[in-house]
């Protein structure tokens, strides 16, 4: 040491330099873990995009991206194989509407209690096991359409940096709407109850200046993608279901500044003139359509928009129903019109050849029955090719995601689900997952 404390550095001959950059290539070297390899095999297996299946089936995987794929693709030395038998394998599955940070309703009147009573922590932290469980059952990607208090957020990061198990999740922070609709989070409290009003931190908007403005606010604290309420709903208590809630004006603005930001964006809409005005503003997916119409149908068909018909929940709210669940008088009417009219609506949108993907609305039923969206889909009227292609494919492109995710395809990253049996046969054997992995990781194997 010198006497103004700096280490002198001392000359080393050039041998000698040689020789030790030689050895910490070599420890960094050494440190450096091998990439695992491992093939899947099975009966069959369906890409994501094609007319048929491939039969027998193979997977390489490197890491977490897919090597090679096809019927008869060599095994690579050293490779862990995993024989899966009479299966088929996918691509993970994809839910498009979700809402993994909300409670499955047991008591209408106590989720209402529960969310102004429990901690956002404690409430975030009860959704880990449903966001398990939608793993598990086979969805490894989902866009999460509205939540609350940044728990969507939260519950990204986490699994992102793998502190709990979950699918890759794209969040749209908080819904956007009008003051008083759908996507107003304080609507149906009585005035002031919180110390203020209804405004852009909860989602509400009122002019093309502040629809803006809530699409800003929601991608500067971590949106994925941007959710607006086009149309009254069937579960908010101060609206009616098919109303439109937003003018043209306001739409125009709120898709404009999204797709400037770069991000998609989805309407809720049961009613055909509020989804009409979303479709002319160049929105990219319609969320249910219950009451949607042919001019709809047809605007959709030429502006290449989505139609998300979230069977599920209405399945999930018609067996409660009958189960007894109360519903206030008000919100019951409502369910029961959207209800009668959403298979209409689908099978119109089919026969007009809209394209179609899979969401679920999740937390309108238990998260572990997401997959039986694909044999609602079936039953009204999708053929199952083309139902296995709505939670796969067809929403890897609404998400903006297809380049990476959505087919089994080289290069893709490893994202595989296995069924028994044949899908194209049974569909409803997609509710029967067995199989799951994610970037590479296996996180479900009953075989093993």
């Amino acid at each position: 040491m010198l006497g103004n404390g700096i280490s002198r550095q001392v000359a080393l001959p050039w041998n000698m330099r040689i020789l030790f950059s030689f050895l910490a290539s070599a420890l960094a070297f050494s440190q450096t873990p091998a990439v695992q390899t491992t093939v899947l095999k099975a009966s069959r297996l369906f890409d994501g995009a094609s007319e048929t299946l491939i039969s027998p089936a193979v997977i390489v995987i490197e890491g977490t991206r897919i090597k090679a794929v096809g019927a008869n693709i060599a095994t690579p030395p050293g490779a862990t194989v995993i024989n899966l038998g009479d299966a088929t394998l996918m691509p993970g599955f994809m839910d498009a509407h979700s809402h993994l940070s909300f409670e499955y309703p047991v008591d209408f009147n106590q989720t209402d209690l529960d969310s102004l009573r429990l901690s956002i922590p404690e409430r975030t932290l009860r959704r880990v096991p449903d966001v398990k469980a939608t793993l598990m059952a086979g969805f490894t990607t989902v866009r999460d359409l509205g939540s609350s208090d940044f728990m969507d957020v939260g519950l990204r990061n986490a699994i992102l940096a793998k502190s709990i198990q979950g699918p890759r999740m794209l969040v749209a922070v908080n819904a956007i709407g009008s003051t008083g609709g759908h996507c107003d989070g304080l609507a149906g409290f009585r005035f002031n109850l919180f110390g203020r009003e209804s405004g852009i931190p909860d989602g509400a908007a009122d002019s093309p200046a502040e629809f803006r403005k809530a699409v800003r606010y929601a991608v500067k604290y971590g949106a994925d993608v941007i959710k607006t309420c086009a149309t009254g709903g069937v579960l908010s208590p101060t609206d009616e279901v098919d109303t439109p809630q937003l003018t043209q004006e306001e739409l125009n603005a709120l898709v404009d500044e999204a797709h400037a930001l770069h991000k998609k964006a989805a309407a809720h809409a049961h009613g055909a003139e509020g989804a009409k005005r979303a479709i002319r503003a160049g929105i990219d997916s319609i969320e249910h359509g219950s009451f949607l119409d042919a001019e709809a149908f047809d605007l959709m068909k030429s502006h290449n928009t989505v139609l998300v018909p979230t069977l599920m929940a209405a399945k999930g709210l018609r067996e409660r129903i009958r189960g007894g669940f109360y519903l206030p008088p008000l919100i019951k009417v409502k369910a029961e019109a959207a209800m009668a009219a959403i298979e209409n609506a689908v099978r119109l949108a089919v026969s007009k050849n809209v394209r179609i993907g899979l969401g679920t609305d999740t937390s309108v039923y238990p998260y572990a029955r997401a997959p039986e969206e694909f044999g609602e889909l079936v039953r009204y009227g999708l053929k199952p090719i083309d139902a296995l292609r709505a939670g796969t494919s067809v929403d890897a492109e609404l998400l903006g995601i297809a380049e990476r995710l959505g087919t089994l395809s080289v290069g893709k990253i490893a994202d595989i689900v296995a069924v028994p049996g044949n899908p194209l046969s049974d569909i409803h054997v997609t509710e029967r997952v067995f199989f799951v992995m994610k970037d590479g990781e296996i996180f479900r194997n009953d075989k093993r």
